[in-house]
């Protein structure tokens, strides 16, 4: 690994919003505001960078949906290389000028130059390259800003809260997948270019399966990157198949925290979301792990809930199953009780049950 600057990155860099590409803007916004209770609350159009665009929100989450209404807008190469997915994870600061300029000194891969963006609020912006095709907007706000919109978005016509609301809450965290052999760079760069800390270390084996992973975050700590690479010398497993179908790194789900997960999952689940199923031994075997202080086991069977306790406390979490037309993305919802990490002891339990939808989308073949 390259050695670390020794100036301190800007300590203010934290989460500004989510951008996915798309294919179709209207079908992916109705797809997040009819299954997981988001809600329309900007437009972008046509004559705004070539995009048409719509603003998503719920709880502190902001999503910008980006449809690319000229061929050479980055949006339309980034669907046709992966297919809809998240592109760009943008990160808010006081001055984007100054963080553009010491990312690039840094060695970050400079995208576009900071520039005036108009929209309900005039912003700066400046983008530098992050892992495969995702990049990182910095996002400079006027001091009267709310920050509800992102950057070039105007307020869509007010929209009624939906009536069941799950009640996610935030971006608890990015999974992403590189291939093998570039974990540690991917962790060098967040470190040495954007001056995240990296904040813990794993590594799965399912079987003859294997996997590593480190964790990177801001300052702040609220942009938090699992970056996850497949051991190369073992047999392949999810992650390389993501690697294969996504083509190339690229963020595998996106976790979304929720003050109370069980009633989240239920309102999920009676909006269509799917999630992924947990075997009942898992729940019998609970007792000798771990007892959970807020939700019932039982509840925690009928909603396939995982749970997990570390120094800090106990969390829960859970996987829906994908929908997408490749089958590399997905979310997670996650309830934190003082936990700091990210369920070390269901990562095998994810791993498995994910190899066994792979198995079955491939007719049972290794």
């Amino acid at each position: 690994m390259s050695s670390l600057p020794t100036a301190a990155f800007p300590a203010d860099l934290g989460l500004d919003h989510v951008e996915f590409h798309v294919t179709d803007v209207d079908a992916a916004a109705a797809d997040l505001c009819e299954r997981f209770g988001f809600t329309v609350v900007g437009t972008a159009g046509p004559a705004v960078d070539g995009v048409c665009g719509l603003a998503l929100a719920q709880g502190r989450i902001s999503l910008a949906l980006t449809e690319a209404a000229q061929d050479d807008h980055p949006a339309a190469a980034y669907v046709l290389a992966h297919g809809d997915g998240i592109a760009g994870i943008a990160l808010r600061t006081a001055d984007a000028a100054a963080a553009f300029a010491e990312a690039v000194r840094r060695g970050g891969r400079p995208i576009a130059e900071p520039r005036a963006v108009e929209g309900e609020f005039k912003s700066v912006v400046a983008t530098v390259g992050g892992f495969g095709d995702v990049v990182h907007t910095f996002v400079q706000r006027d001091p009267a800003d709310p920050g509800l919109l992102p950057p070039g978005f105007v307020p869509a016509p007010s929209v009624a809260e939906p009536a069941a609301a799950p009640g996610l809450v935030e971006v608890d965290h990015f999974a992403v997948c590189v291939p093998g052999g570039e974990l540690d760079a991917t962790v060098d760069y967040y470190r040495s270019v954007l001056g995240f800390e990296r904040t813990f270390a794993e590594r799965i084996e399912v079987g003859a399966q294997a996997m590593n992973s480190q964790v990177v975050q801001s300052a702040d700590r609220t942009v938090t990157l699992t970056v996850i690479e497949p051991d190369t010398s073992a047999d392949p497993g999810q992650i390389d198949m993501f690697l294969k179908k996504h083509g190339g790194a690229g963020v595998q789900h996106l976790a979304f925290s929720s003050a109370d997960a069980v009633h989240s999952v239920r309102t999920l689940a009676e909006r269509g979301v799917q999630f992924l199923t947990t075997p009942g031994a898992y729940y019998d075997a609970l007792a000798a792990r771990v007892t959970p202080r807020t939700h019932t086991v039982d509840e925690l069977r009928e909603s396939s809930l995982l749970i997990d306790e570390d120094h800090g406390g106990q969390l829960f979490q859970i996987f829906t199953r994908s929908s997408h037309r490749r089958r590399t993305l997905f979310f997670e919802v996650i309830e934190r009780i003082g936990a700091e990490t990210f369920g070390s002891s269901n990562i095998k339990a994810l791993y498995e049950a994910v190899e066994v939808e792979r198995l079955k989308q491939d007719g049972g073949k290794r």
